[in-house]
């Protein structure tokens, strides 16, 4: 170390910092991301079947919404990092959709409601 002088103080220099290093971050293994990649595929082939097969209604969009969910939680989870967030930051990001949800499940009990009084007040001819 080099000796500064400073008011006839005599200070050490500080050494010369080595070169900054690339930093690591937390590695995740590629078999990982093979495993979530397969898993997506299987779903977006259980999606496409739902067609083939030819299923209606409420089975139809229950299996399709279904596979959408479980393939956007696999994305979420792993390619955005999500799995490995703090629990804080987690509900955060996961909350409000989910709320927003629970208010259009309101809307949508509502909705009959509605409905009804408007089919009562047009059906009277007021």
């Amino acid at each position: 170390m080099a000796e500064v002088t400073m008011n006839g103080v005599s200070h050490a220099a500080p050494a010369a910092a080595p070169a900054a290093t690339h930093a690591e971050g937390q590695q995740h293994p590629i078999k990982l991301y093979l495993v979530v990649w397969a898993w997506l595929f299987v779903l977006s082939a259980c999606s496409y079947l739902v067609d083939y097969f030819g299923f209606h209604g409420y089975l139809r969009w229950s299996l399709i919404l279904l596979f959408m969910i479980l393939k956007a939680g696999l994305i979420v989870a792993v390619f955005m990092h999500m799995a490995w967030e703090r629990l804080a930051l987690s509900y955060a990001i996961l909350l409000p959709p989910l709320v927003l949800l629970v208010f259009v499940a309101i809307m949508v009990l509502e909705s009959d409601y509605t409905l009804l009084t408007r089919i009562v007040f047009f059906k009277s001819g007021a």
